[in-house]
């Protein structure tokens, strides 16, 4: 028996024995049991929490045994549900460009998507980074912090979609010839460029809000808003580009609407809870670097998108001409959908990395690692397996016109590009650990290796003696060697995560 306040015994160890019986139910029980106490309200919250950290000091690895898959299973895989209908705002454009406009319309395409890619990828920034950090301060029950948290990523992607609309407005012409459209191409890349880049402040902003519903306890919603999302932009994909013959305007006025479609539902997690005060919050300028330094490894993989695809855009323009870069539309775009996976994987996780990292619990902690580990591992075995059976029917889909030449290139790099996603998801995981964990200069090397130091080099390195076998090799070989160096530094935190943060 222990006395807490004057007059009240409790028996702790006889409520954390009922607590471990297969009886056990933790928010329920906890209420009930501490509301037969007598006492003011401002004692029992005080009594809540020291029964819940006695139960997490004592009966820790029980949660973890219990709960723990459970949680990790809801995240993920409502998650990847949800990234896979972000990914196909783009897979169906290729599906439509390709039924519609034949090769050059996919040529085009592929030469436009770095844009979109560098887009996301500051949203996923200013969320990913921005709910982190807000996942990290609800966890310790500051909840006004939290909420500024929410207001500036808001407001700050906002400002940046629209310098991204200002540049769609009067530079996507002099872009389209950055990215290497030529005469035939540069029609088609110019337009897409424009109205993507107009739609900016809208991808932006959903991906901010995506990631905060997410991390308020909200998965469900952030998966339906994300695939109705997607499924509108395939129904008006096929509406603008066949029966209105709107042609490639009506394919990115059809992905620029999606996230209009998700913020619409996403709204309702606010309506719901009467939240819409956070927006009158002012911008906390100073808190941006930090928010910035805990999403800078989504950025870096959605920008490194970015740079592979113009890379190797202009690489292969000079080996193979247009028909090459029609090949590695078709690659690339379904490696964007792959890649959409593993970082639903990632971002499904880091709810939980920076819950149990607030809360300083370490075993929770290394089971949720373990968990993302051991499944990017079993989806890049099932993917390969997949493409090895069908990348035939998979490539006559996207080549409308039947040419052999873009069927032996999307073929050949099928089967050797996406060998690389036995390391990608190992990746992508780590360096969002790193970054849930307040470790953002690891999570930064981690994503820099594989979007910028290594690909670039390899690329231009193995396609001068290998040719198209080189520049499919070049993905591989950058996210093997980037392998060993997530390996050494998630070890490292998984260790260490919990004791650095005791002496902060």
């Amino acid at each position: 028996m222990r006395r807490v306040d004057s007059g009240i015994e409790i028996d702790f160890q006889g409520l954390l024995c009922y607590y471990t019986s297969d009886k056990f139910r933790p928010s329920a029980c906890l209420r009930h049991r501490v509301e037969d106490v007598r006492c003011s309200e401002a004692f029992r919250q005080l009594l809540e929490g020291m029964l819940l950290g006695h139960l997490f000091i004592l009966t820790g690895r029980r949660f973890s045994g219990r709960f723990c898959l459970q949680d990790f299973a809801k995240y993920v895989s409502l998650n990847i549900l949800g990234m896979l209908g972000i990914s196909c705002y783009i897979l169906a454009d290729t599906f439509f460009v390709a039924k519609a406009l034949g090769a050059t319309g996919l040529a085009a395409l592929n030469l436009s998507i770095s844009i979109y890619s560098i887009i996301q990828g500051v949203g996923l920034m200013m969320g990913i980074g921005g709910a982190s950090r807000f996942g990290i301060l609800k966890s310790q029950r500051e909840e006004q912090k939290a909420e500024s948290v929410f207001a500036t990523s808001i407001k700050a992607g906002i400002i940046a979609g629209f310098i991204f609309t200002a540049i769609g407005l009067l530079g996507s012409g002099n872009l389209a010839l950055i990215l290497g459209a030529d005469a035939s191409t540069l029609p088609l890349t110019k337009t897409y460029l424009m109205v993507i880049l107009c739609f900016a402040p809208f991808f932006i902003t959903n991906n901010v809000v995506l990631a905060f519903v997410r991390n308020d306890q909200n998965p469900k919603l952030s998966m339906i808003a994300m695939l109705a999302g997607s499924f509108s932009n395939i129904i008006l994909d096929y509406v603008f580009m066949f029966p209105l013959g709107m042609g490639m305007f009506g394919a990115a006025f059809a992905t620029g609407l999606a996230p209009i479609i998700s913020l619409a539902i996403l709204s309702m997690h606010f309506v719901n809870k009467n939240q819409f005060a956070f927006l009158r919050k002012k911008i906390v300028w100073h808190a941006l670097p930090d928010l910035f330094s805990l999403g800078i490894s989504s950025f870096i993989i959605e920008v490194s998108s970015a740079v592979v695809l113009i890379t190797y855009n202009l690489v292969i323009l000079g080996l193979e001409g247009n028909f090459g870069v029609a090949a590695y539309g078709i690659v690339a775009n379904l490696a964007l959908v792959v890649a959409a996976v593993f970082s639903g994987l990632a971002q499904g996780a880091q709810p939980l990395f920076s819950k149990y990292y607030g809360l300083q619990n370490r075993p929770m902690l290394r089971k949720i690692y373990k968990y993302a580990l051991f499944t990017a591992l079993l989806l890049a075995v099932v993917i390969y397996l997949g493409t090895i059976f069908s990348a035939d029917g998979i490539i006559s889909l996207f080549n409308s016109e039947s040419h052999f030449k873009i069927a032996q290139l999307a073929k050949e790099g099928l089967l050797i590009y996406f060998f690389g996603f036995f390391f990608i998801g190992l990746n992508m995981v780590t360096a969002m650990f790193l970054s849930a964990t307040e470790k953002p200069q690891a999570a930064f090397i981690v994503s820099i290796l594989r979007g910028f130091v290594l690909i670039i080099p390899l690329v231009v390195a193995l396609s001068s003696f290998l040719e198209m076998t080189g520049v499919w090799l070049a993905f591989v070989f950058s996210e093997l060697i980037t392998n060993f160096a997530s390996a050494y530094f998630g070890k490292e935190r998984a260790r260490t995560a919990l004791l650095a943060q005791a002496k902060n």
